[in-house]
């Protein structure tokens, strides 16, 4: 099956949801046909690199969907990506290719208790999980941001903790997702963990959650959003290669 030709939608309002998260709303036209129910599905920016003199393709969550409107957030690190460069430069009535979107990355509806772990790259991502929880869901979502300025006001359920792990040199300091994590300790019954961070805190991770608890793949969603002085381009390398090595 042939895959949708992306769509062309506009800027239609621009802020920093923190300082160092700013939030673009597109919509327009193009949104026309935009399935529902899509927060935290992916989709694909198109854009033109002025780095490189390119075209390239960066991939985003949804944050958040309206009737005639979507939210993108965009993490800004200090090394800067074409995606982000045109976030923090789009206008109101720019306008963007965006393909997808793509499936959703969500939690397991029956587990006993919940684990969400990521850095700011996977905040919109968990946000949205955490809004689809039922109220009754309990567990933790472990968070890690660059500045306590960055903390946001989520909506989750009343048994499900949020906790802030403060790291100003994301990627370069890879251990604090994990030491927060086995500070936790480990409840009882079967959980669902959603995890997604930086490559090098990824893997980290992923041992653990495998290697120490025996995760299996049905109740443990864990990939990396970005690499430390990577492009995107070579990031998808980097995991190829990284899932190849697991398999071998």
């Amino acid at each position: 099956m042939a895959r949708p030709e992306p769509r062309t939608l506009t800027v239609i309002g621009k802020h920093h949801v923190t300082p160092n998260m700013l939030r673009l709303t597109l919509g327009g036209p193009g949104l026309a046909d935009f399935p529902e129910d899509q927060t935290s599905a992916y989709v694909k920016l198109r854009l033109f690199d002025d780095k490189s003199g390119k075209d390239v393709v960066r991939t985003y969550t949804v944050r958040s969907q309206r009737e005639d409107e979507i939210d993108v957030d965009f993490a800004l690190h200090e090394d800067t990506g074409p995606a982000t460069r045109w976030a923090l430069g789009a206008q109101h009535g720019d306008t963007v290719l965006v393909g997808g979107p793509g499936p959703r990355k969500l939690v397991q509806p029956d587990a006993d208790w919940y684990l969400l772990v990521g850095d700011m790259t996977a905040l919109p991502a968990i946000s949205g999980n955490l809004e689809l929880l039922r109220d009754s869901a309990t567990g933790h979502a472990v968070i890690e941001v660059q500045d306590k300025a960055d903390i946001q006001d989520l909506k989750a359920p009343k048994g499900l903790s949020v906790e802030w792990v403060i790291n100003p040199h994301p990627g370069a300091e890879s251990d604090h997702l994990l030491d927060h994590v086995r500070s936790l300790g480990w409840r009882d019954g079967v959980p669902s963990v959603w995890a997604a961070c930086e490559f090098s805190s990824m893997r980290k991770l992923r041992e653990y959650f495998r290697g120490e608890r025996g995760l299996q793949s049905s109740h443990l969603y864990i990939s990396s959003y970005w690499k430390l002085g990577s492009n995107e381009d070579n990031h998808k390398i980097a995991k190829r290669e990284d899932a190849a090595a697991l398999a071998g």
